[in-house]
């Protein structure tokens, strides 16, 4: 099965292709960078080069694997227009993916576990799951200190440098893990696939967790 691959959650994304074959095996194709703020350029023109290059048509796609967040509200909703649009034509299933639960899964943790990364405005996406993969609540959006005193309790697991460090300076013991990339993406998606756990084009929805600029400054005496 050939998986088409997007994350548009950072500044700067990725378009990939991967081939996939039951019960486990993936293996990357070829993956493309795409530079952040002009996305919604890049994406559809990348999809297009790479199943070029590849002698691939856009009818041998089997599934679209796309990460839905956390991450910027623009980028975010450019990648899944795309797979939405691709996915509506071609009548193929998507599977979203968190990147704050591909983060907990790259960990070496056992029982509960905080999966975090940095948001920014001093601020940390956080997910808890445990090595089963169980989501024990909704992802969310902490402070700094509001994370740190939850991550005294538990382990938890990064892949921002920064916020290892400073988790570190406050005396916490947290582990670092490399960023999740193209490859780590269409192997956890393809496990989300066979599990049954897709969406349809009309269902496929960005998880932003934290609010945008317009919803936050349009409530009464939010400050701009």
């Amino acid at each position: 099965m050939l998986l088409l691959i997007t994350d548009t959650a950072d500044k700067n994304g990725s378009v990939a292709l991967a081939r996939a074959e039951p019960p486990s095996a993936v293996e990357l194709i070829e993956a493309a960078p795409l530079a952040g703020g002009n996305f919604a350029a890049q994406i559809v023109p990348h999809i297009a080069d790479l199943l070029a290059r590849h002698k691939f048509g856009k009818n041998d796609i089997g599934a679209f694997v796309v990460v839905a967040g956390p991450g910027s509200f623009t980028g975010l909703r450019v990648g899944l227009a795309a797979v939405k649009a691709l996915a509506e034509i071609l009548r193929k299933p998507i599977v979203p993916v968190s990147l704050l639960e591909i983060v907990a899964h790259g960990g070496q943790s056992r029982g509960k576990v905080v999966a975090a990364l940095d948001a920014g405005r001093g601020e940390v996406y956080v997910g808890e799951y445990d090595t089963a993969g169980k989501k024990l609540s909704e992802e969310r959006v902490l402070g700094r200190e509001e994370f740190f005193s939850l991550a005294r309790e538990t382990s938890a697991v990064t892949s921002d440098d920064s916020l290892a460090s400073a988790a570190r300076s406050a005396g916490l013991s947290i582990q670092l893990i490399a960023v999740p990339d193209a490859a780590t993406i269409a192997r956890f998606g393809f496990g989300k696939l066979q599990a049954g756990e897709i969406v349809s084009p009309e269902f496929l929805e960005a998880d932003y967790i934290r609010r945008s600029d317009a919803e936050i400054f349009a409530q009464p005496g939010a400050k701009k």
